[in-house]
């Protein structure tokens, strides 16, 4: 009976694993102390901070910056075009409209008159004596909008005092592009025709056009339909009040007869030539 214990418990012995000795701290080493555990908030605040950004990180962060500042922006001037529509008097939108509809009809004259000179084309029986016809006579309107002939015709004339000495180019080409949405056909300003490569530019305490320097007070005299020139410079926040900010008087006229005489000298072009055969 006793050998068979002894069988057993080697046996016992030899497939149970040897015991693991305990470290016992030498003499003067201090004891180890334990890590206490740490909270779940606590393990959230590690894993954040410091924290670990790459570099294609930092730069999806400042491409999302630069959208959203230009985002701002845009919202924040379309809201100041919205207060200005918002604060205006039922006159000054119902005269807004007006405009509106002024300049699509204009849109729809020149489209239809257009298609007529083609049906004309098309049905005379003379198609190169018409051709001659409707050549000059789009010669003629072409040297009006290039400045190398004079025109005449109904219009306003707009003067602008600057006593101040406020007013800059800027202002005045604002002017001027209105001028051109309300359907202006002529422009002059002080002497100088305005044409479509014109440029303005502050000189001093004047405004140069095209490289010549003029002085207040500006004189606008513009051939169009008067009922859409005026209109369109008193809009709210438009040319007039924009001026009148600045302290500068501005006067409209309507007149049945403005005489645009400045004249262009018909540049050739240096590198540009007819494709037609």
């Amino acid at each position: 009976m006793s050998n068979l214990d002894e069988t057993g418990g080697n046996r016992l012995r030899r497939e149970l694993p040897e015991e693991v000795p305990t470290a016992v701290p030498q003499a003067g080493e201090p004891e180890s102390t334990a890590e206490p555990a740490l909270t779940g908030r606590q393990r959230l605040v590690k894993g954040l901070w410091p924290p670990r950004v790459t570099r294609a990180q930092l730069i999806v962060a400042v491409l999302l910056f630069g959208l959203g500042f230009g985002l701002a922006v845009q919202v924040a001037s379309n809201s100041d075009g919205d207060d200005a529509l918002r604060g205006a008097r039922q006159e000054d939108l119902v005269r807004i409209l007006d405009e509106l509809d002024d300049r699509t009809q204009r849109l729809e004259d020149e489209k239809q008159g257009l298609e007529k000179q083609r049906d004309e084309l098309e049905n005379s029986s003379n198609q190169a004596e018409e051709a001659r016809r409707q050549t000059i006579e789009k010669e003629r309107q072409l040297g009006v909008l290039a400045g190398t002939v004079a025109a005449e015709g109904p219009g306003i004339t707009m003067t602008i005092e600057d006593t101040k000495g406020t007013v800059e180019a800027d202002m005045l080409l604002d002017a001027i592009q209105e001028l051109r949405a309300a359907g202006a056909e002529a422009i002059q300003v002080n002497g100088v025709r305005v044409v479509a490569g014109t440029y303005l530019t502050d000189s001093g305490e004047s405004v140069s056009v095209d490289g010549n320097k003029i002085n207040a007070p500006y004189r606008f005299k513009v051939i169009g339909k008067p009922q859409d020139l005026e209109p369109a410079l008193n809009i709210p926040g438009g040319v007039v009040q924009t001026l009148e900010k600045e302290q500068a008087t501005v006067t409209v006229e309507r007149s049945d007869k403005i005489v645009v005489d400045a004249l262009r000298a018909a540049k050739r072009p240096d590198y540009a030539r007819s494709s037609s055969r």
